[in-house]
């Protein structure tokens, strides 16, 4: 691509390639587009095979004049893909094998026929239905972070820029710093990563600091179990993700930014390698950009996977070589961070969503959302849930809706049980928190917390001691250990939560687990230590029925902590088959095959559930 020199240079560049992705989607040249999704989620479900298919069949069929294919980013229903998108109808087929290929060639491409098999089927009422936006998992959402995913081929500059790419840091540019801070206030954005604190103010802070190098930081570290927003944002999109972090970088007066992003993300890591590269090249990242007097690079540095790491102080010392541990605070990053100089730390959300609202105006970002949460947020909505996958939908939404309108409902007809916002430093929300409004104040005060967008339901099949006692497996193994109270509280904790499990708990245990959350809370050096007892808090609060037949009953009323559980054979409903005792790998079965039922010997029984499985008949349930 040419060298864009000026901002009238860039409004053409803009013009001309709306006008071709509009034509690459449009079919007027008589070719249709097949869209496939080629980021992790779906190429995990094998959808590099499914596109060598289709260019295969393509070159066989000698079809170059009718289809052309084409990779784009994220659709967001992860748990349905590989997803192909046929245009210029918009059909959309999913859960597309390599086999299917043929099928969808032959029938759409070439017969115009629509495949029904391979279209999303209603779950409530099994209608077929061939727009994605006629899907009730996408009714709801609203794409601004999320802007540009699925659309555009992740790794085109002129694809992004004729999706609207550029066209805020044109606005930005044309503005002063502090109008452009101004701008972002007057949003109502606040920082997507957790916190919540309001983004504008983040960069007044900077911008009041004096020195003559500032530093922008995109935190890329997403560490929550479950999570994949800003990895899906990243793979999606870079370009807007670097145009936002430039964008910061003009309102605060500074000159480099860096990403720091964990490396098992290799393929957004390689789209940002990809997306700066072809940036610099035409124009858009280096010295005197557009014929202006501002000037931005950025760079890239790899985390090693340290949760800790996502907390900003941890993250710049990482940045720096040093052990990620956190700082004590203040002095924050924007008044001394980033080898000591002003720096201002935003998650890949926020930076995703500036140049929306540099685009199309502040009162539009803040038409969205609640009075104190503006805008939309991302999720990552997972576990006992139909409709898996990335969502993004305004603020004030409810539980309800992410869980039941959007996601599908349970699986299984099962009953709801909690939804964990918040990852390891949220809390578990229950049925009777179903309606509140998804938004930063709302789900602290129930209990949770935002997070940067993790959203795992839960349902009645799991144990909430034994949903506590993972996220402080986790917490402990990912604590840095400088401060006491994390170092030494959270192990405290999960030795309580393995003896409730193990059934050796004591009722005086629970007052122990909340004297040590009080501690951590007020003593740890940064928000790790601070909320790594809210999953127990929450489930304690929400649960405490479990906890008291654990420590009491010896009992765990979902069957989930082996060593409170029994595998039980109905001498009734036995068959004397004998497949419970061959599957046994300790033997501890016995009976007489077409005889004698077969029974169990707890005192040998490892709890493996091998013959739970392995019986075809029910004859064995769990006590």
């Amino acid at each position: 691509m040419q060298k864009i020199k000026s901002l009238e240079a860039l409004e053409k560049a803009i013009s001309e390639n709306t006008l071709k992705l509009a034509q690459k989607y449009d079919g007027k040249d008589g070719i249709r587009t097949i869209a496939m999704c080629t980021d992790t989620g779906c190429e995990a479900t094998h959808a590099l095979d499914v596109y060598a298919e289709f260019e295969k069949q393509i070159k066989e069929k000698k079809l170059e004049g009718k289809a052309r294919l084409a990779h784009v980013g994220c659709f967001g229903l992860c748990s349905q893909g590989p997803f192909v998108k046929v245009y210029p109808e918009e059909t959309l087929y999913r859960l597309v094998k390599v086999e299917d290929v043929a099928k969808i060639i032959d029938e759409d491409i070439i017969g115009g026929k629509i495949v029904d098999e391979l279209l999303y089927e209603d779950l409530n009422t099994h209608e077929k239905i061939r727009k994605l936006e006629d899907i009730p998992f996408y009714k709801k959402q609203v794409k601004i972070a999320l802007h540009g995913c699925g659309v555009i081929n992740q790794e085109s500059l002129e694809e992004s820029l004729g999706c609207d790419g550029f066209k805020g840091l044109k606005k930005a540019l044309s503005m002063t710093p502090q109008e452009v801070i101004d701008e972002v206030l007057a949003s109502g954005l606040r920082g997507r990563g957790g916190g919540g604190f309001p983004t504008g103010r983040k960069w007044q802070f900077a911008r009041n600091s004096v020195s003559d190098k500032k530093y922008v930081i995109c935190n890329g570290d997403e560490g929550d179990p479950g999570a994949f927003m800003d990895r899906s944002v990243l793979e999606g999109n870079a370009f807007e993700v670097i145009e936002g972090m430039m964008i910061a970088g003009y309102a605060i007066g500074a000159q480099n930014g860096y990403f720091y992003v964990r490396a098992e993300y290799p393929k957004a890591v390689e789209r940002l390698k990809n997306a700066i590269n072809l940036m610099t090249e035409a124009g858009l990242l280096g010295d005197n950009i557009l014929g202006t007097e501002f000037s931005f690079r950025a760079h890239i540095r790899l985390g090693a996977g340290a949760f800790v790491c996502g907390e900003e102080t941890a993250l710049i010392n990482s940045i720096q070589g040093m052990r990620g541990m956190p700082r004590p605070r203040p002095p924050f990053p924007a008044v001394k961070g980033l080898w000591n100089e002003p720096s201002i730390v935003n998650n890949v959300e926020t930076l995703a969503n500036i140049p929306w609202i540099l685009r199309n105006g502040a009162s539009e970002f803040a038409k969205y959302g609640t009075e104190k949460s503006k805008g939309t947020k991302v999720f990552a909505l997972g576990g006992k849930v139909e409709n898996v996958g990335l969502v993004e939908v305004p603020m004030g939404v409810t539980l309800r809706e992410l869980v039941y309108d959007i996601g599908g409902g349970i699986p299984g007809g099962k009953k709801f049980k909690a939804i964990q916002t918040g990852g390891p430093s949220g809390g578990c929300l229950t049925e009777k928190d179903l309606d509140v409004p998804i938004d930063y104040d709302t789900l602290v005060a129930k209990g949770s917390m935002m997070g940067s967008g993790g959203a795992i339901v839960m349902d009645e099949d799991n144990c909430m001691v034994d949903v506590a006692k993972f996220y402080m497996e986790f917490i402990c193994d990912e604590s840095c250990g400088k401060c006491t109270p994390c170092r030494i509280g959270t192990k405290r904790v999960l030795e309580t939560l393995n003896k409730i499990v193990d059934g050796k708990g004591e009722m005086e245990d629970l007052e122990a687990l909340r004297d040590l959350a009080q501690a951590m809370n007020s003593g740890a050096l940064c928000a790790l230590g601070q909320t790594a007892a809210n999953p127990v808090l929450s489930t304690m609060a929400n649960f405490m029925d479990e906890y008291i037949a654990h420590i009491k009953d010896k009992k765990c009323p979902a069957h989930v902590c082996k060593n409170l559980m029994q595998y039980y054979i109905d001498p009734e409903l036995c068959k004397k088959c004998s497949k419970c005792a061959r599957g046994c790998p300790v033997q501890c079965i016995s009976g007489v095959p077409g005889k004698v039922p077969y029974v169990i010997d707890q005192t040998k029984c490892i709890k493996c559930g091998a013959c739970y499985s392995a019986c075809p008949f029910g004859a064995i349930s769990k006590r």
